[in-house]
């Protein structure tokens, strides 16, 4: 329960940051950034917080963040998921397209690299 609260307190923080963020860069003359521009900022910095939501279907504990080309991998006890956040009309770029196909496709593969 307490952690449920930390969690939605950290959301709230972060939703009020992203307000603060967008309220600053549209005072700010200097800012010339388009609007895709800041919408990609803003969903990087979103995505960071997803697995912490209330509506993510897995156990954050075992999510671990990647970031580039895909936001991360989720490991369960039957399966491990490769997950991507997207927000609002955001699509899925070639490279993540190709990295789908890779996974439906079955072309994945486990290696132990040793060091002697």
């Amino acid at each position: 329960m307490n952690e449920t609260k930390t969690i939605a307190w950290l959301v709230l923080i972060i939703i009020i940051l992203i307000f603060l963020l967008m309220y600053s860069s549209k005072r700010n003359k200097e800012m010339k950034h388009s609007k895709k521009s800041q919408s990609v900022k803003y969903g990087k910095m979103a995505e960071n917080f997803m697995p912490f939501l209330e509506s993510y279907p897995y156990d954050y504990h075992n999510f671990r963040f990647l970031g580039n080309p895909i936001d991360g991998i989720q490991f369960n006890d039957d399966d491990i998921v490769f997950m991507e956040f997207k927000i609002g009309n955001s699509r899925l770029s070639d490279k993540q397209k190709k990295i789908k196909e890779l996974v439906e496709n079955k072309r994945i593969k486990f290696k132990e690299f040793r060091i002697p």
